[in-house]
């Protein structure tokens, strides 16, 4: 299912709560505003928050001779979406797997889910590293996966945390096409101006000291978080947000 896939790429956490899934979704949309056609796999099986970023709550998912038939953002089909969440009768249920189920649900993911023709893949991983990331690498050994975009925030718990995760791309043999450093920062939704809450640079600094692409700064952005299923880069065009995913859009394509 993934032969017609031109370009798979991971996106992954040390940790839990920096906003992994955020990135995912807006730089999926920002793909697809730059005219390529996208597929969103959520594979976060215990925390499934694309179809609510996406505003695609509700949707079905339906069977076809081929597999399962993803669901579409918009009408021309350029932004397709898979995850647990669409298998859910309620986001409130919780998924009580053990490892061996969840390995299974996350290989008939990699493998039976029409797809079509794409230009880019996102796979959103659960933080860690865990059996889902595991089961990836081995359903993708017949498929080049591009590499892995790593999120963090600036705090040094969770750059620690991220040491881990680049020591997992490492052992497992994916490439790491860069950081980016999640939360750095407040932006006032009234003034605009950016306040460092949190600590600065951790992410930067990780990035050079583990030598890996730094790809930019994301700051907390309540207009950022408001626009579900819309993209920070045509809503918000001059905002900094909307800035770093054109520059990680760019440096993907090129």
């Amino acid at each position: 299912m993934l032969e017609s896939v031109k370009h798979v790429i991971l996106v992954l956490s040390g940790k839990g709560g920096v906003g992994k899934s955020t990135v995912s979704t807006q730089l999926a949309l920002t793909l697809k505003e730059k005219d390529f056609k996208v597929g969103l796999l959520d594979i976060d099986l215990c925390g499934p928050s694309i179809p609510y970023l996406l505003q695609l709550e509700g949707q079905d998912v339906h069977q076809a001779d081929g597999g399962w038939v993803p669901v579409y953002t918009d009408k021309d089909q350029k932004l397709a979406v898979m995850s647990i969440g669409f298998l859910l009768n309620n986001r409130n249920n919780a998924v009580v797997w053990r490892g061996p189920k969840k390995t299974a649900m996350v290989r008939q993911f990699l493998t039976d889910v029409c797809w079509g023709d794409l230009d880019y893949l996102l796979i959103d991983t659960p933080p860690g590293t865990s059996d889902e990331h595991i089961s990836v690498m081995e359903s993708l050994k017949g498929v080049k996966c591009d590499g892995a975009i790593i999120v963090t925030t600036p705090q040094q718990m969770s750059t620690e945390d991220v040491r881990k995760e680049i020591t997992f791309c490492k052992k497992t043999g994916i490439p790491v096409l860069g950081l980016v450093e999640n939360m750095s920062g407040f932006v006032c939704p009234s003034c605009t101006e950016c306040t460092n809450i949190f600590s600065k640079g951790g992410g930067e600094a990780l990035a050079n000291l583990a030598q890996v692409p730094f790809l930019g700064v994301l700051p907390i952005d309540p207009r950022v978080g408001s626009l579900l299923g819309k993209a920070c880069v045509t809503e918000l065009p001059d905002s900094p947000s909307a800035k770093t995913f054109n520059e990680i859009a760019e440096k993907l394509t090129t």
